[in-house]
This record gives C-alpha cells, sequence and structure tokens, in this order.
C-alpha cells in the first residue's frame, strides 16, 4: 500500500494561516471552547485510526454537540473552502478516519443520544456518535435487538458503522449494515441536509440510503440513523468445534452451510490467536488446538435439536471434536457471555503477542477459506512475520492480523508487501479487498482491479454530486484524487 497522494503545494491555501485569521475563532463560536482541539499534543491522538501505519495529525478537531452545530461546523469549511473529515471511534482499520493533508477533523462522539425507540413499528433513531452495543443494552429485556455486531461493538458508533457498511458475526443470518439502515439524515459538504428513507418498510425513488451506506464519509456526514430493530430468537445453541488443523475447520464451515444450515454465526480462531485469547482470558480454549470454530443456532427451541445434531455430525466428519455446547435462552447466560466476550476482544489480546499489529479485511468465496489460510500462512514464512487469525470464517471475511513493530522500518516494509500479496490473492479467487472496514487510504489502488475504469467512473460522478468541491474526506476510496491540503507547518507528517 503505498502513501496517500496529495495535491500540487502551490495550489492549496495555509491552513495554519487561516486559523490564525479567525478560522479558529469561528470554530470556538459555533460549538464552543470545550468542543475544540487546536494543540500539538491534543492532535497526536487523532493522527490515525486501527490502521496505524498511516499518519497524520489535523490541524484543528471539533466535537460537534448537536445536529445544529454540526451544521454549522461544516457551513464553517464550505466557506472557506478548507478540507474536513469525519470521525467516529477510530476503529476503522483502512485509515478512513486519516486526516490525510490536514486540515479539519469533526469527530462526532459527542452526538449521542438514542432520540427514538419504537417497538411497534420496530425502529429506532440515533444520532452518529451512539456506540453500537449501547443500543443493544437500551434493548435488553424489550424482545428485540440490532443485529449488526462488529467485533469492535464496545467501540464502534453507529455513524461509522454506517460509512463502512459493518459486519460483525451474527450478519452471517442477519445481514450487515446495509440491511438494517431504514434511513439516514445526511448533512452535505455545504452545510445543506439531505434525508432519505424513513420508518416505513420502503419507500418510492431510488435507493438512496442504500447508496449512501459504505460512503466512507464521502458524501457528507450523517446526522442521524434510522434503524431496524429485530425480534430475539426464541432460542440458541452455541458450539465450540475444536480441530487439529485450520484446513480441517474451513472445510467444516463449507460444510455447515452446503447443509442448508444457516448458523446465526460461524467464527474461527487459529492456534496463534486462541493462545492469546486463552491467556488474556481464560474460557477453556485447548491451546494445543490447530483451531477452534464458535458454531451458533438460533431460532425456535422445536427445530435447534435437530440443527444441534447436524452440526456435531459434520464436526466430527472433518476430524473435529464439539467441546462445548452452550444451550441458551437469552444470550445473558454466563458460559454465552463469556465465549463471546473472548471472541470480540481477541485484538485486545494481541497486544501480549506483539506492540503493533496491522488487521487485513479481505473477503473470499467460503470454498477459498482452506486456500487463503494456506497463502497467510506462506506469505507470513516469506517475510518473516507472524500472522494471527481470528475472523468471520461463515461469510468468508478474513482478518488476517500481522505483527510486527512499527519503530523497524524494514518490518513495516514487510508488512506492507505482505498484506498487498495477501489481498492480491483474496482478488484473484474471485473475492474482494475489505468485507466491512472499508477502502479508505489503504487500498484505493486495488480499486481498479475490482472495477472497470466505466465503473470507477460512474463512482466519481456520483461522489461528486454530492461533494463537487472534494473537500469531504478528500483522497479517500477512489483512486482519482480528490482536492487533499498539503500541511505547511512544521512537525507534520504522512506516512505509509
Amino acid at each position: 500500500m503505498s502513501a496517500p497522494a496529495t495535491t500540487p503545494a502551490a495550489a492549496e491555501p495555509d491552513f495554519v494561516q487561516l486559523l490564525n485569521d479567525g478560522l479558529l475563532a469561528k470554530f470556538i463560536e459555533a460549538v464552543g471552547e470545550e468542543n475544540v482541539l487546536w494543540r500539538r499534543d491534543e492532535l497526536v491522538v487523532y493522527e490515525c485510526d486501527g490502521y496505524v501505519i498511516a499518519k497524520n495529525s489535523p490541524d484543528v478537531v471539533i466535537f460537534p454537540t448537536t445536529r445544529d452545530q454540526l451544521v454549522a461546523t461544516i457551513k464553517i469549511c464550505h466557506e472557506a473552502g478548507v478540507p474536513f473529515v469525519p470521525r467516529g471511534a477510530g476503529t476503522s482499520l483502512a485509515g478512513g478516519a486519516l486526516s490525510v493533508g490536514g486540515g479539519v477533523m469533526i469527530t462526532l462522539t459527542r452526538m449521542k443520544s438514542i432520540l427514538e425507540i419504537n417497538l411497534r413499528d420496530r425502529y429506532a433513531v440515533v444520532e452518529p456518535g451512539v456506540v453500537n452495543v449501547w443500543l443493544t443494552r437500551a434493548l435488553a429485556g424489550s424482545g428485540f435487538h440490532y443485529a449488526p455486531d462488529p467485533s469492535s461493538q464496545g467501540a464502534c458508533t453507529l455513524g461509522g458503522n454506517v460509512a463502512t457498511n459493518s459486519g460483525g458475526p451474527h450478519t452471517l443470518k442477519y445481514g450487515v449494515t446495509v440491511n438494517h439502515v431504514k434511513g439516514v439524515e445526511l448533512v452535505l459538504p455545504d452545510g445543506s441536509t439531505l434525508v432519505t428513507g424513513g420508518v416505513v418498510e420502503d419507500a418510492p425513488g431510488y435507493d438512496l440510503t442504500g447508496l449512501i451506506v459504505g460512503h466512507e464519509g464521502t458524501f457528507g456526514i450523517v446526522s442521524r440513523v434510522i434503524v431496524n430493530l429485530a425480534r430475539d430468537p426464541e432460542a440458541g445453541r452455541t458450539f465450540l468445534g475444536v480441530f487439529d488443523s485450520v484446513d480441517a475447520a474451513t472445510e467444516t464451515v463449507s460444510g455447515i452451510i452446503a447443509a442448508g444450515i444457516v448458523p446465526a454465526a460461524l467464527e474461527m480462531l487459529d492456534n496463534l490467536m486462541i493462545r492469546a485469547v486463552e491467556q488474556a482470558f481464560g474460557f477453556g480454549f485447548p491451546t494445543e488446538a490447530g483451531a477452534v470454530l464458535i458454531i451458533e443456532i438460533d431460532g425456535l427451541e422445536a427445530g435447534l435439536e435437530r440443527e444441534s445434531h447436524a452440526v456435531a455430525e459434520i464436526v466430527r466428519q472433518n476430524g473435529g471434536e464439539v467441546q462445548k455446547s452452550i444451550a441458551w435462552r437469552t444470550r445473558k447466560e454466563p458460559e454465552y457471555v463469556a465465549i463471546w466476550k473472548s471472541r470480540k476482544s481477541a485484538f485486545g489480546a494481541i497486544g501480549r503477542l506483539s506492540p503493533t499489529f496491522c488487521t487485513q479485511d479481505g473477503v473470499v468465496p467460503r470454498t477459498k477459506l482452506p486456500h487463503i489460510l494456506r497463502f497467510i500462512t506462506a506469505t507470513g514464512e516469506k517475510y518473516g512475520l507472524r500472522i494471527a487469525n481470528v475472523f468471520h470464517a461463515g461469510d468468508g471475511n478474513i482478518h488476517p492480523i500481522l505483527l510486527f513493530d512499527e519503530r523497524d522500518p524494514d518490518q513495516v516494509k514487510q508488512v506492507l508487501l505482505a498484506s498487498h500479496e495477501i489481498l492480491e490473492e483474496c482478488v484473484n479467487v474471485g473475492g474482494s479487498v475489505t468485507g466491512e472496514h472499508g477502502i479508505g487510504v489503504e487500498k484505493m489502488e486495488f480499486m481498479p482491479k475490482l472495477f472497470t475504469p466505466e465503473d470507477l467512473s460512474a463512482m466519481e460522478t456520483i461522489r461528486n454530486t454530492f461533494n463537487p468541491e472534494g473537500n469531504c474526506s478528500p483522497s479517500k476510496m477512489l483512486p482519482m484524487g480528490g482536492g487533499c491540503i498539503e500541511k505547511k507547518s512544521p512537525g507534520h507528517h504522512a506516512s505509509a
């Protein structure tokens, strides 16, 4: 992955001078001094998202607390002709929240109200800074839940989920974010507001809501989201399948789907990941296993026993063993909570293995999982890297975690080369370079390998319709530029 491109410095305004000439005062007037950061030591926190290889600090960070403040902030940016980028919790893994050429970062974590929950019509209205798990907790005991549950559920925001069309373990059966968003309110780059969709099941006209979900901040900034609520299942079973090899575990994944069973979740951890998670959480994962599968089925109690026997038989046919079987009526049973805490906190456990890691987000057809896992292993050996794997096996969304020390330039280079080869192989076998974390700045070079020039031109036309001046999330997603500003003040840097 190469460094993000910038436009020639000679054509760009001096952003620092703009701040000194009154732009900063306008931001403070719009949102209050307590909601503006501009000191260098404060800005370092916002120099990157989960993609730690590319870093660049914004010149100013704004925290609007209301929709009116968000609109006012964007209008100030528009009038000054300066670039701005939205940020949620910063859990994205592709540099989507990177301030490529400096400018303004608009952080939405203080717009955090759940505005409405309507159980009769099965929807909720939320602000973009609402953390995903907050909605889950607000619905506890109601008989309903919000289905998309990214592994970063305890930190990621619903606005960020909309921006990247996030998935999660339980979206194998229930669908990703776009399947659960009924409407959005989008503040466009000139400060005007566009409302799409609504609380009804369908609306006439073009599906602009579906277009906006996954826009990665290149259309504007989402200020409200209407999400669909799903009814809780009557009961469920969660299994821990233990295997001697990754190949056996991945063959089991295909076997379960081929049998006509659609699990609620189907997650895999390899040995390196098992040992890290077990050391951190002590759930009882077998540290000698080559791989484990967390297999979950849910629905009506009457049909679960038959599916449970079928799943166990498929595990055995592939040389595995069902080591744990958790029967549940709600998702509050201690053992159920423990197994999913271990899975969803797996990335935090990586800190026990390495000072830095880079997580990829490729997708392959399920039948290609054995091949891509072998390819990942061989690539790690080729570049002298340890690579751990924990991922959404049911839909082929892999997350190889490359372990390295970012203080060592040679290791950074090796990680970039290895990442590129892994993602290229995903494309070669009929997959894609992202399943839920977006293109950001990291993967723009892959877009011509996934789309024709005509496809990319159509995408650029759509982006320019929403964002004609290119100042909202410049140099993201599409590989044809987008008007970013080169930093003029000393001490700033952009690396990749």
